[in-house]
This record gives structure tokens, C-alpha cells and sequence, in this order.
């Protein structure tokens, strides 16, 4: 379903020269509102609840250490697929509501916005994508967080188990995702603005988790023959740095 963005920004028809251009030439403003999307675009691409769920799937589907190589290569190309996907949201959106000046308040707003700009196919495509998002959301961030809880008291948990199992982990899952459906359904809510606020909040607490892990990701009597590489360390480290960094910003924006 995520590849329906792909075809909304193809039938968006933007101007693929400025889209190359802007691939691979970097723009940056000194500005409040920029510097916060920017956290909130690193934030909900590489975020903490990632970690948590990614460790996590990897207990439960009980991968071995024969296995890893299969592992790298589905963490890799979910990671290509995911920024593609991301590329495609953002080049739909420039070339319509961008040009146009369209403002979106919900998110629905922007699949109807597309409607009289791209035709009712590229709305309608980009309405299927931001459902299969929600979709996701909904039941992969409980769960990413039941994960987390349940291990750090040392309850059992998984999804694999029965009710009688692990019901710690079944109820705190069940009493996540009714959360997450009072707070959207919260009467003149403004939804957009309490997605970019969790975003933000993403990119600022993910140094702290990138950093413990990275910690022990390259502790050789853990992780044995399996430490980072110098590569991955330097753009792990960058990322850690680029997000400290724009968040100091941020908050001295925010004094000012």
C-alpha cells in the first residue's frame, strides 16, 4: 500500500530536475519553524521506538546468529524502502500544495487538497497511504512500547504468547491502543500539530538512546566479532551530533 505515495508523486508531475537538484544539495535556514520540522523529519524516520520494536521482533522470531546476515539485509532494505517512500510523500506534496500555497490542518486535508491539483486517483492513492500509515502506527507504537515495559520489569511478552502467557503484555497492549484512539478522537483537536509535537519529542530524546546504544554496539566482550564498523560508526556518531545540535538551536530559538 506505501507504494501508492509512489505513483501520487509521479501523477503530481513535479519538475525532476529541481528534484535531483535538491537530493543531493542540502538546504538549510536559520529559522524556529525549519529547525523544527527538521527534528521532527529525522524523528519520525529514525525513531526511538524503532530500537525498541526492531530489538524486540528479533528476540521473538528468535533469529540465530546464522541467521544475522538475513537480518542486516531486512533491517537494510526497510530502511531504503522507507526513505524512498518518504521522498516520493514530500516530492507529492512540493509539487502540489507547496506550489499552490495550500495549507493542511489534518491530514486528510492533503489527500483532497491533491484532488483538483494531481486528479481524484493521486488523492485517493495518497488517502490509501496515509491509512496504511495510520494503520501502522496504531498498532506497531503500543506494541514497541508494551515491548519495552514488559522487559524492563521482566514480565513475559510477545505477541507469539497466549492471553494467559504474558497478560501484562496484553493488557498494557490492549490499554495502549484505546489511548491512542481517545486522544485522536479528542473533539476539535488539531491533529497535525500533535503529530509534529511527537515527532520533535522523537528527534530530541533519540540521541540519548542512539548514544547507549552505539555504547554497546561497539563493546567488544558483548557483540564479539560483530562490533560497528568505522563506517556505520562516523554516520551514526553524525546523526547523533546533527540532531544534538539541532536541538540546542531549537531551544535557543525558543529563549529568544
Amino acid at each position: 500500500i506505501y507504494f501508492s505515495y509512489v505513483f501520487s508523486g509521479f501523477m503530481a508531475k513535479p519538475e525532476w530536475a529541481s528534484v535531483a537538484y535538491h537530493s543531493f544539495v542540502p538546504t538549510f535556514y536559520l529559522d524556529r519553524n525549519f529547525i523544527i520540522l527538521a527534528i521532527a523529519m529525522i524523528g519520525t524516520t529514525i525513531t526511538p521506538w524503532m530500537q525498541f520494536y526492531l530489538q524486540s521482533s528479533v528476540v521473538e522470531k528468535g533469529v540465530r546468529l546464522r541467521h544475522y546476515r538475513f537480518q542486516i539485509w531486512d533491517v537494510v532494505l526497510g530502511s531504503v524502502v522507507a526513505v524512498m517512500i518518504a521522498a516520493f510523500i514530500i516530492i507529492a506534496c512540493g509539487a502540489t500544495l507547496y506550489q499552490h500555497g495550500i495549507k493542511v490542518h489534518e491530514a486528510g486535508d492533503a489527500a483532497l487538497a491533491l484532488v483538483p491539483i494531481a486528479g481524484r486517483f493521486a488523492g485517493a492513492l495518497f488517502a490509501l497511504g496515509l491509512f496504511a500509515s495510520s494503520t501502522l502506527g496504531a498498532t506497531i507504537l503500543p506494541l514497541s512500547s508494551s515491548y519495552a515495559i514488559c522487559e524492563a520489569f521482566g514480565w513475559e511478552n510477545g505477541v507469539s504468547k497466549k492471553f494467559s502467557e504474558a497478560p501484562v503484555f496484553f493488557i498494557l497492549y490492549t490499554f495502549l491502543i484505546m489511548l491512542g484512539i481517545g486522544v485522536v478522537m479528542i473533539p476539535n483537536i488539531h491533529l497535525i500539530s500533535v503529530m509534529v509535537f511527537s515527532q520533535v519529542t522523537n528527534g530530541i530524546l533519540l540521541p540519548f538512546i542512539l548514544i547507549f546504544m552505539l555504547v554497546l554496539v561497539n563493546n567488544k566482550r558483548l557483540m564479539g566479532d560483530h562490533v560497528n564498523s568505522k563506517t556505520y560508526n562516523f554516520i551514526a556518531w553524525l546523526t547523533v551530533m546533527a540532531l544534538i545540535f539541532l536541538t540546542i538551536i531549537l531551544l535557543v530559538f525558543t529563549f529568544i
